[in-house]
């Protein structure tokens, strides 16, 4: 008997699962990126030229905030690269979140050093030159608030605020999860560097104008600390969520609920075994195992989910059921 060729046309899919939005939050990272390294510039050639070690230091910070939000950008490249590498068994939206992991560690280490400073400053206080001080705080200050301002309009909606990476799980479901941007770690890591910046600079602005008004010399390292604490807060968070999405730990209850529901609507399946991971900013993955005394084809069972948007690449295996029916 002579073969055929089969049509498998149905049947394959790409295994990029980039969002809608992917690209706007690229492009809004590109320029608080190039913002950044041309005030970086900035502050080197005139502190070179004024002899001023504050303006100094600050443009070398700038520089480490460039690094970090210029690797977001390229691991956004990366990953699209990767989508179309069928080597990447899911796309390469791993590589997004792990710039978001690195970009934590980076965040972290910041806070420490910034402790480190403040204590150390408490112990062995040093001259401060306020008034040049105050002038490089708030040009921090304008270039941050830019750039965070920038980057909520290219996410489409402010993103989730630090310390709070999760979002209702039982919201938009069926529907899309809607601001897509909640799930995408890369974006929000790099966000956080900005407000982490941007906070920094507001409370040193306070703390130097306490000590050119009244004297304060404690205030400026004592507000530090207060700072290192918080963006040390704000550092953990990044990494616990990059972390939980790099070894698969991010099922989301809502959509697991609303697979068994979908799959045992006729009273005959049942899901013996399911497995739900996120393999996008807003996509999901799912390997179903379904029993059932009367099984459909695994097509149908398929068809059933296309109600969860998010869910993008499924594979179900269906089996008979072997045990006894009841009286």
């Amino acid at each position: 008997m002579a073969g055929h060729l089969h049509d498998l046309r149905p049947f394959v899919h790409p295994h990029a699962f980039a969002d809608e939005g992917l690209a706007r939050r690229e492009r809004a990272l590109l320029q608080v990126t190039l913002i950044t390294l041309v005030t970086m510039a900035a502050e080197l050639a005139t502190g070179w030229w004024s002899h001023s070690l504050a303006l100094t230091a600050d443009g070398w910070h700038m520089g480490t905030h460039a690094l970090a939000l210029g690797g977001a950008v390229l691991a956004y490249r990366l990953s699209r690269r990767a989508g179309r590498d069928a080597g990447y068994a899911f796309g390469g939206w791993k590589i997004e979140v792990l710039s978001a992991y690195t970009s934590g560690l980076l965040l972290l280490a910041a806070a420490l050093g910034i402790g480190w400073d403040a204590v150390s400053t408490l112990m062995h206080p040093l001259p401060i030159a306020y008034s040049e001080a105050i002038g490089v705080a708030l040009l921090g200050l304008a270039v941050n608030v830019g750039s965070a301002w920038l980057l909520s309009r290219g996410a489409g909606a402010a993103p989730d605020e630090p310390g709070h990476a999760g979002h209702d799980p039982h919201a938009g479901h069926g529907h899309g999860h809607g601001h897509s941007h909640h799930h995408d770690h890369n974006f929000r890591a790099a966000y956080v560097h900005v407000l982490a910046d941007a906070v920094t600079s507001l409370m040193a602005i306070a703390a130097l104008s306490g000590g050119l008004l009244y004297g304060w010399a404690w205030l400026d390292p004592a507000v530090a600390l207060v700072g290192a604490v918080v963006i040390g807060q704000w550092a953990v968070s990044v990494l616990r969520g990059s972390a939980r999405a790099l070894v698969d730990a991010t099922a989301d209850p809502a959509i697991s609920s609303r697979i068994r529901e979908l799959v045992e609507s006729d009273q005959d399946a049942q899901v013996a075994d399911l497995h739900v991971w996120q393999v996008g900013a807003n996509a999901w993955s799912a390997a179903i195992s379904i029993v059932a005394d009367r099984p459909l084809p695994a097509a149908r069972y398929r068809a059933r989910l296309r109600a969860i948007e998010p869910l993008r690449h499924v594979t179900v295996e269906v089996h008979i059921c072997t045990g006894e029916s009841r009286a």
